[in-house]
């Protein structure tokens, strides 16, 4: 069946955070009792059309609810609100991404979390999982050419790569980090170790492309590579503005 047209969306245009104004509108309507424990979300295209928002910001919304416990996603059968005193066992906040330090920490944990999410979707990926990825990039790369905020079409890539693994394990705890551990949220207008934002994310295009060449292709090894060339390039870049920022005279005119 073919989805009904999208509405006016009922948030501002303009907002960088329209995941977030869904998160808050979806909340509402479990505290006020519309959404009672035990009920079934509407589909990703319900929500598309009645918020008028993307697919990439319902998924993020969604994202968020799973990491803050006020849902749950049951592969293959949808999103369910929770009961009461159901919580995130795992949960990062803005605050504790606050430093260059913080920054490095968490990608060391992606590394080891996100390397082996890309093997498995590589031998367990489907059609509609290797899809959404690539719907997941060329958001990123729309968003890039344009100028615009690509840190949630980049999380999102990350977390059909999650998702691909078919454990739920590896998608819940990517949703309970959220967008948050994208690093350029922070530090996306600045040069990051003297590469300009535009060179800085092309390279980051470029080495999604080898992710997902590796893994439409089976390739457990080259996917594990791949991520984690992707992230400890991340990593290293961090590391390197530490290292500036800490030598004397750093920050002066």
């Amino acid at each position: 069946m073919t989805p009904p047209a999208p509405q006016t969306s009922p948030f501002p245009r303009k907002s960088r955070n329209l995941a977030q104004a869904l998160v808050d509108e979806l909340t509402m309507r479990v505290r006020s009792g519309a959404l009672a424990p035990g009920a079934k979300l509407p589909t990703e295209a319900e929500i598309m059309a009645e918020f008028g928002v993307s697919r990439t910001v319902v998924r993020e919304a969604i994202s968020r609810l799973q990491a803050s416990g006020l849902m749950q996603t049951r592969h293959g059968v949808g999103t369910f609100v929770n009961g009461p005193g159901t919580s995130a066992p795992f949960h990062i906040t803005a605050d504790q991404l606050e430093t260059l330090h913080d920054v490095i920490a968490m990608l060391e944990l992606r590394i080891g979390l996100e390397a082996e999410a890309a093997a498995l979707a590589a031998l367990r990926r489907t059609d509609d999982n290797l899809r959404a990825m690539r719907e997941a990039q060329a958001a990123f790369w729309q968003a890039v050419q344009a100028g615009e905020d690509a840190v949630h079409a980049d999380f999102q890539f990350h977390l059909e790569i999650a998702r691909a693994t078919q454990n739920l394990h590896f998608s819940a705890m990517l949703g309970a980090l959220g967008s948050t551990v994208i690093p350029r949220a922070r530090i996306a207008r600045q040069p990051v170790a003297d590469i300009q934002p535009e060179i800085y994310l092309e390279r980051v295009h470029a080495e999604h492309e080898s992710i997902i060449a590796a893994i439409a292709c089976h390739d457990a090894e080259s996917a594990r590579t791949a991520m984690r060339i992707h992230l400890g390039n991340s990593r290293e870049r961090r590391r390197q503005m530490s290292e500036e920022s800490a030598m004397p005279g750093a920050g002066k005119a």
